[in-house]
């Protein structure tokens, strides 16, 4: 029986026309597009006034992790500046530290913030909470040497797209749970967070070729937890296990209505709030997965992309927020 499902956004409609889709991902795909070419991020840099460091830390186990520190040249070095985290996307199984890499360079141009992205490694190769502890590894090095980095400790934001809000998300619960770093908030774009895969909208989303789809997403899952059984899954690799969302920071998540992750980043959500907690959510009418990664000159897209941009400026610089008008003063 067919699944009836939300209608694309008929822009994106029209321009995901032109692109090849598939339902299914399986080992020889994988390794067809871990070879494709990675973004380059020199074009984009290439029209910016970025100062880039090159580092390398230890992963808990000694493995080296690579991250790319992107600052704004010809800045005061004795203003602490705002930090973005980046953690990308790929499913867990593919992309770099420079995949989706534009849309945290988009803050660094608006805020003067420095933007930091980890590689964490892949599975299959890489597995269970590896990845995650990558990422928090990562972190811990930037909080320890903040200031060395220009950055101000107390304006640490955890970002990531796809996989790299699920590891965002995770990675979040880590420095809650450990109370080190110190985060000041999480942007969790249409992040992966529940190795499940049961939810309502990863159902309509199955079957039928897509950007990621029900099957691509089981794939990747069982290639980050093999064997492992559903008691054994922990909680900061698939973050909707955890059943404490309390003392979490400020959160921003967004989701397309027609896309996988739909349910399980709306569910996220709801249960931030129903603990007191803090979160901006967006649903995008007619969204797919990553639409404004693949897309971002769309409408839809652009307005995703500044709504996110616009909500970090009320949380990074509060000062530039607009005074009431005399029309406004009576509002709540």
């Amino acid at each position: 029986m067919t699944t009836a499902r939300p209608a694309l956004d008929p822009e994106l409609r029209e321009l995901l026309a032109d692109m090849p889709l598939m339902s299914q991902l399986g080992p020889e795909v994988l390794a067809q597009l871990r070879r494709l070419p990675s973004t380059s991020i020199e074009s984009l840099l290439a029209h910016r006034h970025v100062d880039r460091l090159e580092i390398t830390v230890p992963a808990e186990d000694g493995a080296p992790i690579p991250l790319s520190v992107f600052s704004p040249a010809n800045t005061d070095r004795t203003t602490a500046a705002p930090c973005v985290y980046w953690i990308h996307g790929g499913g867990m199984v593919m992309g770099d530290r420079f995949s989706q890499i534009d849309i945290p360079l988009e803050w660094l141009d608006e805020f003067g913030a420095v933007v930091v992205s980890v590689d964490y490694r892949l599975a299959p190769e890489a597995t269970g909470t590896t990845l995650v502890e990558d990422c928090y590894q990562g972190l811990l090095w930037v909080a320890d040497h903040a200031a060395e980095l220009g950055i101000d400790p107390a304006r640490i934001v955890v970002a990531g797209a796809s996989a790299g809000g699920g590891l965002a998300a995770g990675v979040t619960l880590l420095a809650r749970d450990l109370r080190n770093p110190a985060i000041a908030a999480q942007m969790l774009i249409c992040p992966m967070l529940d190795h499940r895969n049961t939810s309502t909208s990863s159902r309509q989303f199955s079957g039928v070729p897509g950007v990621w789809t029900g099957e691509m997403n089981a794939f990747a899952w069982n290639s980050v937890l093999g064997d492992l059984t559903d008691a054994e899954v922990s909680e900061y690799i698939s973050p909707a296990l955890a059943e404490d969302l309390s003392g979490l920071p400020t959160t921003y998540i967004d989701t397309g209505s027609a896309e996988v992750f739909r349910d399980e980043d709306t569910d996220y959500a709801t249960r931030i709030w129903a603990v007191g907690g803090q979160v901006e959510l967006h649903v995008w009418a007619g969204g797919f997965h990553g639409f404004d990664a693949l897309y971002p000159q769309a409408h839809i897209s652009v307005t995703a992309r500044r709504t996110r941009t616009d909500w970090l400026a009320r949380l990074l610089e509060p000062h530039r927020t607009a005074p009431l008008t005399p029309a406004d003063g009576d509002r709540p």
